[in-house]
């Protein structure tokens, strides 16, 4: 299968140290701008728990070196670069997304 790099937003259409959502054809997904690493992450926006598209409003942070993000309304909190629910439930694994920032503008390959 050929990869495909899709221009989804700028740099500055997402928050410092936090999340924003974008629709890229029928998905929802969250970008995260860990600025104070100039490190990028792309996940589904939904959380599993009550299939609700809030991850992007989450509260990103790192768990023991693992960065994380939080959801907003139960605190379920998930890798931001595996996806896995860092609580220990399997079933609650997001999908992840290569991302990739050139030129101040944010890269998908979904």
């Amino acid at each position: 299968m050929m990869s495909t790099w899709t221009k989804v937003a700028n740099v500055d259409d997402v928050l410092e140290n936090g999340g924003s959502c974008i629709k890229v054809g029928n998905e929802h997904i969250a970008i995260f701008n860990f600025d104070n690493k100039t490190v990028w992450y792309a996940i589904e926006n939904t959380c599993p728990h009550k299939k609700q598209s809030v991850l992007s409003r989450g509260l990103i942070g790192e768990d023991g070196g693992e960065p994380k993000v939080a959801c907003p309304l139960h605190k379920n909190a998930f890798s931001l670069k595996t996806g896995k629910h860092l609580g220990g439930n399997e079933e609650w694994t997001v999908k992840t997304y290569p991302i990739k920032v050139e030129n101040n503008e944010i890269y998908l390959n979904v």
